[in-house]
């Protein structure tokens, strides 16, 4: 029998998670599931992220430890109402080879349909991963095109002339310049890095 896990959520703490539960329960035993575990959240909206959803954040991670091989839902909309984070854990679970079934879609992914099904959400997710990447690219091309400085902007020219002189003089430590200056270690490490660069190209 394949071990399963149940997810059931409602958005208020009036509803009850019961009817789901109970349509799940009879769907497994047809299907010849040994239910192994049933994450259950109440009064949690599907829109929030999985750090704020503690019963499908332990779902994540027992499905990481392959705990199961197939997670059982009422809906797509009980796993997730982002449909970014929604892609990302259907893309997780078929990269562990979890099985999904979703009973109001008909879903289930030991289907060959339903493998299909799976394979198109890897190309979404695919798909979506790159016009995220290209957008970044556009965004930064566009910043770089009108002259914007990109990154952490640069310190005050006499701040960063004082602690290239203590770094030369070797007087003081990264922290205590961090301390002196108000700067962070990774400012120092900038310059010193710089100056160590210039004394390479001089010898």
């Amino acid at each position: 029998m394949k071990r399963a896990v149940l997810y059931l959520r409602v958005s208020t703490n009036d509803q009850t998670t019961a009817n789901q539960e109970h349509e799940l329960r009879a769907v497994a035993e047809r299907m010849q599931c040994e239910i192994v575990h049933v994450y259950k959240e109440h009064g949690i909206s599907g829109a929030k992220g999985r750090d704020k959803r503690p019963q499908f954040d332990a779902l994540c991670k027992a499905a990481a430890r392959r705990e199961f091989g197939m997670v059982m839902a009422w809906s797509v909309d009980r796993l997730g109402r982002s449909l970014q984070d929604l892609v990302a854990f259907l893309s997780e679970i078929h990269a562990l080879r979890v099985d999904l079934y979703l009973h109001q879609q008909g879903l289930d992914t030991t289907t060959p349909a339903g493998k299909a099904m799976f394979q198109m959400m890897g190309v979404f997710a695919e798909f979506e991963r790159a016009m995220i990447q290209e957008r970044v690219r556009a965004g930064l091309n566009r910043a770089k095109a009108e002259g914007k400085m990109l990154g952490r902007p640069r310190i005050a020219q006499e701040k960063e002339a004082a602690i290239r002189a203590a770094l030369r003089s070797k007087s003081k430590s990264y922290r205590a310049l961090v301390r002196e200056h108000d700067v962070s270690l990774g400012t120092v490490q900038r310059i010193a890095g710089e100056l160590a660069s210039l004394s390479t190209q001089a010898q």
